[in-house]
């Protein structure tokens, strides 16, 4: 009894740490990052173009809170380079998946052309592209290129960015190669199949779906952002950091998403990565080890501990949906949580509370970012 005892008192201590960390250094340079991108939103001279910019920003405020969320696992003296990097970088890939989600006449190419953003925020080195040149207009007063540059810039104040720079490229790289074919392979699932099983590791033993679900995800770019801003960071370590993050961090992440919106994906006839399971109990014995697999994985990388806490608040996040208790979900949750044991207890009490006082939703709990919020359309 005296170690899971001591085991909780440790989770909620560090748990606590983090809170106080958030709301302190990073919360507030993340509203104030909100506010700039709000009015640099509001200057696109295109009226269409400046709609969707603002009404994005706006309708996932929480994505971009919860990237910042990652700033807690950075020295202090470098979460504010952190921060606004996370929030370019998400803001900036919020607003070109709502691009690319627009009609066009050549979705693929529109598509690989506006996501080819996301790897040019994370290399100064390469240049700026023709991002709109498949888009209904390109009039965005330098919008897009104002939030590549703010990432670069921030990244590059960060003192080990070179050692994680390949890692965060090589995820970045699979979430613009997921979305070009997730959404443009209609109800053929062929060409996502075979590049999921390309890229799944070997002996791992994931599901071709479940594989594509950790390349889906970007948990594992801000962790690498956050990583950055510590001093003599190697290459060998950013690599450990990708490892973890992909493919059994990155797979939990898009599943959970997937699984509290299965439902929903089933009337809209969207893509549902958990319909591929043949029945809700093969999706809880699945969903358990891969949460199992995403605990060992932190357990690897330098601030277990920190690590081990975001991913539990991600999932305790996902799982206290309403959704979750219909029949074909609930099995999948259940086997989650038990996963997580009392390291979740923590996440769960501060969601409990965030039902009372909204304005918890920035910490963790808003760590559905881009990906995990569109992995199904």
């Amino acid at each position: 009894m005296v170690a899971p005892a001591r085991r909780r008192l440790a989770a909620a201590n560090v748990f606590a740490a983090a809170a106080f960390s958030y709301w302190l250094d990073v919360f507030p340079s993340a509203r104030g990052q909100l506010r700039h991108w709000r009015r640099q939103a509001r200057a696109i001279p295109d009226p269409r173009l400046r709609d969707l910019a603002v009404t994005t920003l706006a309708a996932e405020r929480g994505n971009l809170e919860g990237a910042a969320a990652f700033a807690v696992l950075a020295p202090r003296v470098h979460r504010r380079e952190v921060t606004r990097a996370a929030v370019a970088f998400q803001a900036l890939y919020d607003y070109v998946d709502t691009l690319a989600e627009q009609p066009v006449v050549d979705p693929l190419a529109h598509g690989r052309a506006m996501h080819s953003a996301l790897p040019a925020a994370l290399d100064p080195s390469l240049p700026h592209a023709d991002y709109y040149e498949h888009a209904f207009s390109c009039q965005d007063g330098g919008y897009v290129e104002r939030l590549i540059e703010s990432c670069r810039t921030a990244l590059g104040g960060l003192p080990s960015f070179d050692a994680v720079r390949p890692s965060a490229l090589a995820a970045t790289c699979r979430m613009v190669d997921y979305q070009a074919l997730n959404h443009t392979c209609s109800g053929d699932r062929a060409g996502l199949r075979n590049w999921a099983d390309g890229l799944t590791p070997p002996d791992c033993d994931l599901r071709w779906w479940e594989a594509a679900a950790g390349a889906a995800s970007s948990m594992g770019v801000f962790a690498l952002m956050a990583a950055a801003g510590r001093p003599g960071l190697t290459r060998a370590q950013a690599e450990e950091m990708e490892s973890a993050y992909f493919p059994w961090v990155g797979a939990l992440h898009v599943l959970l998403d997937s699984l509290v919106d299965w439902a929903d994906d089933l009337d809209s006839g969207d893509h549902s990565l958990v319909e591929h399971y043949c029945c809700p109990q093969e999706a809880a014995r699945r969903l358990a080890g891969i949460a199992e697999q995403a605990l060992t994985a932190t357990g690897e990388v330098a601030q277990s501990a920190q690590h081990a806490l975001i991913l539990a608040a991600m999932a305790s996040f996902y799982l206290a949906r309403p959704t979750t208790l219909a029949p074909a979900a609930q099995p999948a949750a259940t086997g989650v949580l038990q996963a997580f044991g009392s390291l979740a207890t923590p996440a769960v009490a501060v969601l409990r509370v965030r039902d009372k006082m909204g304005r918890l939703e920035g910490l963790f709990g808003a760590l559905n970012t881009p990906i995990c919020g569109h992995p199904g359309t």
